[in-house]
């Protein structure tokens, strides 16, 4: 058995404009889709996406060799396995876990207090523009304990890195843009990490260079792609996921209410979140050995694209699975940040996201803040709602109106 024709590309204007309403048509008829220009397959059901990234033997990470290195200066995390990627991965959870996550609590709420309060007298935001892009940077440049004074320069070299690796087709002037921000970058953290491991802080980058894996410390090439994939995987899913959660709550003000009234709901509500509109919506694998998915053949050497949001909205998963419910009883939100998580915005299995907690923690914290300022917020005028990436997805721009706080900080009195 073969899959259906495909009726319409995935690569077309039509599915970057709105994508959902293609899944279930893709689930339904296509469930294994092969776009012909770049030979890959992209898989929409569930079960599916749940096997490739939980066998990950069968279906290695290999792609990233293409995809990521070249501008990561180095193999990442999610290219490792055995005893290499155990102990990497250990030490950059230890970053974000434990008396560390305490100091980042307190890092994200001054850095959303000092980025927020100049807008409490307006009464004005855009939430991605103004707010969420430069604070998910600030938080990781003190996480990582680089200089916030850098971070526009900083921002502007990631951003080059992150276009190289989620876009799926890419021009040859833009390849080179990217791979030269990819090396300013490199030329930036290599003398920082020099300096690091002659005069060790508190910080990351510090525990990034001291560390040692079978005797002896990473090489300067290995800590920096291991920063450059902080950078990546800490600042995207971060500013995307706090204005797709604003967006849904101010578009359904009920929902808004309950989670203002009853702080214990802004864990159900980033996780539905997460599900609902996962920020990142494709993870590549490659496939080992001949295999077949919802009874279509798929070559070994071919590379699959998971579609995280299309499984996400699986009936086959969840209930309802196009309606945004803060109290659906098949998310389980306790274990929605972890390797048990129902939902698959994080991955799953072996290479799941190394940030989940430090994500929650993140969004948790903001949101808390500005959900008292925010309560009443609404569209300003002639604001048109517009989400953009194949990729990585999430709102252009958020413009908000709000009532004006004279003083103080966001959440505070």
């Amino acid at each position: 058995m073969t899959s259906v024709a495909p009726k319409f590309s995935i690569l077309s204007d039509d599915f970057a404009r709105d994508p959902y309403p293609y899944f279930p048509i893709l689930r339904r008829e296509d469930p294994v889709h092969y776009e012909a220009g770049i030979d890959s397959y992209f898989l929409s059901r569930y079960q599916d996406v749940h096997r490739v990234l939980t066998e990950h033997k069968a279906f290695s990470t290999k792609t990233l060799a293409v995809r990521a290195e070249p501008v990561m200066r180095g193999p990442v995390l999610a290219q490792m396995t055995g005893p290499e990627h155990t102990a990497k991965r250990k030490i950059v959870v230890r970053g974000f876990t434990g008396a560390a996550l305490k100091d980042q609590i307190r890092a994200i709420r001054s850095n959303a207090d000092e980025l927020f309060m100049p807008f409490l007298n307006r009464g004005k935001v855009d939430l991605v523009n103004d707010f969420g892009k430069p604070l998910a940077v600030h938080v990781t440049l003190d996480v990582l304990g680089l200089d916030k004074n850098d971070w526009r320069q900083v921002a502007a070299w990631h951003h080059g890195v992150a276009e190289f690796i989620t876009s799926i087709t890419l021009t040859e002037e833009r390849r080179r843009h990217c791979l030269n921000c990819a090396e300013q970058l490199e030329a930036y953290l290599v003398p920082i990490i020099e300096q690091r491991r002659n005069e060790p802080g508190d910080d990351l980058v510090s525990q990034l260079c001291t560390a040692e894996f079978d005797g002896i410390t990473m090489s300067t090439r290995d800590v920096t792609a291991l920063i450059i994939n902080i950078l990546a995987a800490a600042t995207e899913p971060a500013d995307k996921t706090l204005a797709l959660l604003f967006h849904h709550l101010i578009d359904r003000p009920g929902t808004m209410d309950q989670v203002v009234e009853n702080p214990g709901l802004l864990s159900a509500a980033i996780a539905e979140t997460l599900r609902f509109t996962p920020p990142v919506q494709l993870i590549p694998r490659r496939v080992e050995r001949d295999t077949e998915f919802s009874g279509t053949a798929v070559p070994a050497g071919a590379t699959v694209f998971c579609m995280i949001g299309a499984a996400n909205r699986d009936p086959a998963a969840f209930t309802d699975p196009d309606t945004f419910d803060i109290h659906r009883a098949d998310l389980g939100v306790a274990r929605s940040f972890t390797a048990a998580a129902q939902h698959l915005a994080f991955g799953t299995g072996l290479h799941q996201c190394v940030g989940a907690a430090f994500a929650r923690t993140e969004i948790e914290t903001v949101a808390a803040l500005l959900l008292p300022v925010l309560r009443n917020a609404r569209y300003s005028a002639g604001y048109e709602y517009r989400e953009s990436g194949l990729y990585t997805r999430g709102p252009i721009s958020l413009d908000l109106d709000f009532t004006p706080v004279n003083g103080g900080a966001p959440g505070r009195d």
